[in-house]
């Protein structure tokens, strides 16, 4: 009769080590009480999805505030779905959100005393493990082809019984020993699988960090912890890496709620401590028909993480915008400390919704403007600079035309009690900006441009003509004043209010002439304040711009 150590040694003739061993090699962690340690852990399948910008956002607050350690594990065990370069990228991406691990996979190499920190590195490790599992009777080599298991889908599928490989259905854990050396012998490809004692008619108690106390169905599944390639599955590979790394909290989307009775199963086969589990909330959105679903990155462009970068969000405004779904006390926070050392937030899990959080663009970009709001002139020209650089050649070659001159547009109503919100990123900034610049705004100024309808051409010529006396060695206040002086004279109302009250009395309000300069000087209609912006043109570029409208609309 052949034991189950026999096969065990069939399947695993070069691994010596045992668990005992493992754990002298990567003892407990030698840190203060109640220091959390945490991981993301990524696959390099793609792009960074913002659901998992906000999960490794709050692994690393969780380690951090704690005094503890929060590092990168790369899960590239799924060989077929990887692409090149996707990790270095993701641990990029990372970095500009203040996301930095202590340890682990850093792209170019690894840092750290519980490494291999890539998946793919750690065969020895697993093995050794699953070895234990087959000497133990708790894994099994499995040998059924993928035609027999659809077969067996199929007749669950027809009973309507839950589909897996499970009691009577999971063929091979019947098998007895001889049987499987005799296959293994004859070169029938196998995958090993775990051999549950589980019963999915039973419950069994789980606490979550997020969820608290609740039951869930016990696993009975025999899943496969070992594919033919000879790399874990991720099940698996989880429960013996964060057992190993001496994982404290593991942190991961609402959405592998399902799989926690296939861990806790595997952690207590294995003779592990099982760590603290928080499932998070997932990122959702409101689809066509007007139900939530997650955010998708089939669907979504703002499912990637890229999309914010190369539209030039400021990555605050993200940190900042996620920071308020993680929890419910952020907000009121962030304002109560004017946006300053938002590091010293205290993250707490109580106050983490249970529910989906709806991805809202229109608050990141009103957190954004809070944000732009508050840097200087100087600081807005080298987070454009740094911007452009990479993603927008028309506006870096704008602001290297004259990087001073640059700074004193953003400077428009910047230095002021309440200052000016008008950026909330720098793509398409360009657009906003550029008739500051003479050779864009002569191609503004070919187009039909916005005039109001109601005052022809010439009471147009006329207005211009007569603002050329405006002038700007003087504050915004006596400009103004001079502004309605000249409106006066022309025949406007020096308000709004006056115009309806005696609308017979004025051809228009004084709005209407500094619409009329605005338009001129800019090609449209929505533009900063006018003093500002001919405060920045200088007076000879004012009177140069003026001069040439009332010769194009006196033709």
């Amino acid at each position: 009769m052949i034991s189950n150590k026999e096969l065990a040694d069939l399947i695993f003739p070069e691994v010596h080590e045992t668990i005992q061993d493992l754990e002298k090699r990567y003892p407990e962690r030698n840190l203060p009480e109640g220091a959390e340690v945490t991981r993301f852990a990524p696959s390099p399948t793609g792009f960074l999805h913002t659901g998992s910008l906000f999960t490794a956002m709050v692994c690393r607050k969780v380690a951090s505030q704690s005094g503890g350690v929060f590092y990168i594990r790369l899960e590239d065990t799924d060989t077929k779905r990887e692409i090149a370069g996707s990790g270095e990228q993701l641990l990029t991406q990372l970095k500009l959100f203040n996301v930095v691990p202590d340890e682990g996979y850093l792209a170019t190499h690894e840092e750290g005393n519980y490494g291999p920190y890539t998946q793919s590195k750690r065969a020895d490790i697993y093995k050794v493990c699953i070895k234990h599992l087959i000497e133990q009777g708790r894994a099994y080599p499995d040998f059924c082809t993928p035609q027999e298991l659809e077969e067996i889908r199929k007749k669950q599928e027809e009973q309507k019984l839950i589909p897996g490989y499970y009691g009577e259905f999971a063929r091979d854990r019947f098998l007895t020993n001889e049987e499987r050396v005799q296959k293994i012998k004859d070169g029938i490809p196998y995958v090993i699988r775990f051999k549950s004692n589980g019963n999915h008619l039973n419950k069994i108690p789980v606490h979550d960090l997020v969820r608290g106390d609740f039951e869930i169905a016990q696993n009975d599944q025999d899943i496969v912890i070992l594919k033919g390639d000879g790399l874990p599955t991720y099940h698996f590979a989880h429960a013996v890496d964060d057992h190993f790394m001496r994982t404290t909290t593991v942190m991961r989307g609402e959405e592998w709620m399902p799989s926690l009775p296939i861990h806790i199963e595997l952690f207590e086969t294995l003779g592990f401590k099982k760590p603290n589990y928080a499932h998070l909330p997932v990122i959702m959105k409101v689809g066509e028909e007007g139900h939530r679903r997650k955010l998708s990155k089939r669907l979504d462009s703002e499912a990637a993480v890229s999309f914010f970068l190369e539209d030039g969000y400021p990555s605050e405004a993200l940190i900042v915008y996620l920071m308020t779904i993680a929890n419910s006390n952020f907000e009121e926070w962030l304002f109560e400390h004017d946006f300053r050392n938002i590091e010293e937030f205290k993250f707490s899990f109580d106050k983490m919704s249970l529910d989906g959080a709806l991805f809202d663009l229109t608050k990141l970009q009103f957190f954004a403007r809070e944000i732009l709001g508050r840097k200087t002139k100087h600081e807005m020209r080298l987070m454009a600079e740094s911007y452009s650089k990479e993603y927008n050649p028309k506006l870096f070659e704008l602001i290297n035309r004259d990087p001073l001159f640059f700074e004193e547009i953003m400077n428009i109503e910047r230095e002021k009690e309440n200052p000016r919100k008008d950026y909330y990123k720098f793509g398409g900034m360009e657009e906003i900006i550029g008739f500051f610049y003479n050779d864009i705004y002569e191609e503004l100024v070919k187009q039909d441009l916005p005039w109001n309808e109601k005052f022809d051409k010439p009471m147009i010529c006329k207005v211009l003509n007569e603002l050329k006396k405006l002038g700007l060695d003087q504050e915004e206040s006596e400009w103004f004043n001079q502004l309605k002086e000249i409106a006066g004279g022309l025949g406007f109302a020096p308000s709004g209010k006056l115009l309806k009250q005696e609308p017979d009395k004025y051809v228009g309000a004084v709005g209407d002439v500094a619409e009329m300069l605005r338009i001129t000087l800019t090609g449209r209609k929505n533009a900063p304040n006018p003093y500002c912006v001919m405060r920045i043109l200088g007076k000879q570029e004012c009177d140069r711009r003026l001069n040439q409208m009332i010769e194009k609309l006196s033709k």
